[in-house]
């Protein structure tokens, strides 16, 4: 891995801030999360994973998949992102969030924001995806969506499926885009690195680098 944090303030009530991670379910997010925040760690910086698939049993305790549940949710999440951030860590977001006004929220309000956009064809992420276990979310989440909209056969439990019944929404705005399609994670989290250490240095957050 490239890169090492000398120092870094990020431990500090005004070194808060945080990336959230997003893309299509099966783009790769929650490894690169785990990922990046563990090379970070390594390196001294307080970091924390804020992780939508794991909060939104809190949010939603009895979920009817509704759009209305959805939208509280994400504002539930950009407020908690934004409560960490206030605390002084380093936060990272990680959750598909496939409508731009969601990001918006947390943008604006987190000062110290960026969107990582993990950028892969639908094919390789319905692929990776497949192979995914059952966990916090369900498993074979395109497989089904697919069975449903083309047989009609309703499936308990699964709301509408980004890249099949809605579109993901890309920001132009977003600070950094990565094709992640045939990179190893470790590969992937290399290169942003490359973007996060000088954004982080050029927003004072006291962390010197070498890459």
């Amino acid at each position: 891995m490239p890169g090492g944090v000398v120092s870094s303030s990020s431990g500090t009530a005004d070194g808060g801030w945080a990336v959230w991670i997003t893309g299509l379910p099966g783009s790769g997010k929650s490894t690169v999360a785990d990922m990046l925040a563990a090379t970070l760690r390594k390196h001294g910086m307080d970091v924390r994973i804020l992780r939508m698939d794991e909060q939104r049993k809190k949010y939603v305790p009895d979920p009817q998949y509704t759009s209305e549940e959805r939208e509280n949710a994400y504002r539930l999440f950009a407020r908690d992102g934004a409560a960490w951030v206030r605390t002084g860590v380093g936060v990272i977001m990680d959750a598909t969030a496939h409508r731009l006004r969601w990001r918006t929220v947390a943008r604006r309000e987190i000062p110290c924001f960026a969107e990582i956009h993990l950028r892969v064809p639908l094919e390789t992420a319905m692929a990776r995806e497949a192979e995914r276990p059952q966990g916090a979310v369900m498993a074979g989440l395109y497989a089904k969506a697919l069975e449903r909209r083309d047989t009609g056969t309703d499936k308990p439990g699964l709301g509408d499926v980004v890249g099949v019944d809605v579109p993901f929404e890309e920001d132009p705005k977003a600070e950094c885009v990565l094709d992640n399609t045939v990179d190893e994670p470790g590969k992937t989290v290399e290169r942003i690195l490359l973007f996060l250490l000088p954004w982080l240095r050029a927003l004072g957050k006291g962390v010197s680098i070498s890459v």
